[in-house]
């Protein structure tokens, strides 16, 4: 109350004994959020204490979503290292030839249904497309199967033609065998491809993932290579005994190194559910580095707004003293 009747107190008498008596009346009505430097810019206090406000919010949302992204790649990276125990020996079987020209591509473009995970995404598509531009031709048919919804967002705009499937929410519930298993069901049965290539993340660590196109041929495809006296994998190393022909030993590798079919009735996905776990262990990682560095960014412009509300503060603090100063000597005059 006293500084406030000072001030008015000073701003009656400061007309009548300032030289330029309009001039000091423009200055005594000036707030002391203007009263700043030329060509400084003002800001309000309570304008920068909702942005430290704001910042604080977002740095709290950031670091609890990388600590959801690690509980969760901590689960699926388990699953993940496990299944790479039933897909890695049936690769070395049966070879994995990403150079075999067919007539009927179909790449399996596995990305994730939530954005906030760094490029992940966009590296898929771009493999995608490279594939597909290698593998296209004349005499040539090129298709695309989209898992996840950011990839068939990415795809759909120019290539629209070109997508036979589309499957979205895959990890709406937990990632398992069975809900895979249905996947490659779908796929083997309403998709017609003489190869396969499958374009997912390799999980490395956290902060490393690797882009990866692993290839699967139809078992006429198979056949066709060995024939042709193709390597393309160990089996030719092997002696085949029972009944079964060396066609019916690869028809039935062949379609269990995708889907393996079990006892011939259920499906069961193999390199599509290790495909599916490495890109959602990518993913999660991605996550928690992209969200790591969000809270890193803003933690520094929180330095940074302190900072600029502390200066601000000052100056509105020193004003007031000017003013309170000014006002006195007015009065003893």
């Amino acid at each position: 109350m006293a500084m406030a009747a000072l001030r008015r107190e000073g701003r009656r008498f400061t007309p009548l004994i300032s030289p330029h008596p309009m001039a000091a009346v423009r200055s005594s009505i000036i707030t002391a959020e203007e009263q700043v430097p030329l060509g400084v810019r003002s800001i309000s206090t309570q304008i920068v204490r909702n942005r430290m406000k704001s910042v604080k919010n977002i740095q709290k949302i950031t670091k609890a979503m990388k600590m959801v992204a690690a509980s969760k790649l901590r689960a699926i990276q388990v699953k993940a290292e496990n299944s790479r125990g039933l897909w890695q020996p049936f690769t070395a079987l049966l070879g994995d030839t990403p150079s075999v020209s067919v007539k009927k591509d179909v790449i399996v473009t596995i990305s994730s249904d939530k954005g906030l995970c760094g490029g992940i995404n966009s590296t898929s598509v771009k493999i995608s497309k490279a594939v597909h531009k290698l593998n296209a031709g004349p005499e040539k048919e090129t298709k695309y199967v989209i898992l996840g919804e950011k990839a068939k967002a990415q795809l759909i705009r120019d290539s629209k033609k070109d997508i036979e499937l589309c499957i979205t929410e895959l990890q709406k519930n937990p990632l398992n065998y069975t809900q895979v298993s249905v996947i490659a069901d779908d796929i083997l049965k309403n998709v017609e491809f003489d190869a396969l290539r499958i374009v997912f993340n390799k999980f490395q660590s956290v902060v490393s993932f690797l882009p990866t196109v692993s290839t699967v041929l139809s078992p006429e495809i198979v056949e066709r290579e060995s024939e042709a006296g193709g390597k393309l994998g160990d089996l030719d190393s092997y002696e085949i005994e029972g009944g079964e022909t060396k066609s019916e030993i690869l028809q039935n590798l062949a379609e269990f190194q995708f889907s393996c079919v079990s006892s011939f009735v259920e499906v069961r996905g193999l390199v599509m559910f290790n495909a599916v776990l490495e890109n959602a262990c990518s993913e999660q990682g991605a996550r928690m580095s992209a969200m790591d560095s969000s809270s890193r960014n803003a933690g520094e412009m929180l330095d940074r707004l302190t900072l600029t509300y502390n200066r601000t503060r000052q100056a509105s603090i020193t004003t007031e003293l000017i003013e309170i100063i000014s006002g006195a000597s007015a009065l003893e005059g």
